[in-house]
């Protein structure tokens, strides 16, 4: 086997959740444009199916699927519809951002029910079934949140939500190794995504975000996604539990 066919997904099945917008799109775009059919899922529906239609488009095989990363059922239904995946990306996200002491438990609970419990869901529907078929890459998308306190922002749901998502991914790497299945993350830096619209605006804040960054930007979704297709790909097959920081060099500091 060559290096470069280590990186061509040919053949391969693979599901990204939140791919209807930013890192989950890049990275469906990533993984159909190295060789997989991607099953692109969004709690939009339209958006799953706009960014499927997006891939097709270019010649690549995409299918769409509304999916709540919540719901244990509908997570359990599409497993069981689908032949067993070679690659799960588990990205869907949400963030807000609230001083501690004024935190509903509603606010708190959302962060950790879509960023901490919906990866575990997510892992455990299609994980089962990668473990069945004796193979499997799942990359876990995690945060620098994770191992940084992010300021001026106060966000502590969010960051206890990645910290998790990142030992959770540790965790599974360890249960599985010797079942076939790889478990990874990447922890970005701040990416240009509809998930910070609302936070750039505020005064000083990027420029806050930038003094902290040693390159001095914010990534931008394709450089998630090109971590994302290596780790999913046989050019990692000795990477398991690892957490690949990709962020300017923040963490550094």
């Amino acid at each position: 086997m060559t290096y470069r066919s280590k990186q061509d997904l040919s053949g391969r099945l693979a599901l990204v959740t939140g791919a209807g917008q930013g890192i989950g799109a890049a990275c469906a775009a990533a993984l159909a444009e190295t060789g997989a059919e991607v099953v692109c899922t969004d709690i939009d529906a339209a958006r799953a199916e706009a960014q499927a239609e997006l891939l097709r488009k270019g010649g690549f095989r995409a299918r769409a699927s509304a999916l709540d990363v919540t719901d244990t059922g509908q997570l359990d239904a599409l497993a069981a519809e689908l032949p067993p995946l070679d690659i799960l990306v588990c990205n869907a996200g949400v963030v807000s951002n609230t001083p501690a002491e004024e935190m509903t438990d509603e606010e708190w609970q959302r962060v950790i029910d879509v960023n901490l419990t919906g990866v575990f869901k997510t892992c455990r529907a299609f994980g089962k079934r990668m473990l069945e078929a004796g193979r499997g890459s799942i990359i876990n998308i995690g945060s620098m949140s994770a191992q940084i306190v992010n300021t001026p922002q106060p966000q502590c749901h969010y960051n206890a939500s990645k910290a998790g998502v990142h030992h959770l991914t540790r965790s599974l790497a360890v249960e599985w190794a010797k079942r076939g299945v790889r478990v990874n993350a990447v922890a970005p830096t701040y990416i240009a995504t509809p998930l910070l619209h609302g936070l750039e605006d505020k005064p000083g804040l990027v420029d806050r975000w930038l003094d902290l960054t040693p390159m001095g930007r914010m990534g931008q979704p394709e450089e998630i996604a090109s971590v994302v297709q290596f780790l999913a790909s046989d050019a990692s097959s000795l990477i398991t539990g690892a957490v690949i920081n990709a962020d300017g060099g923040y963490t550094c500091i």
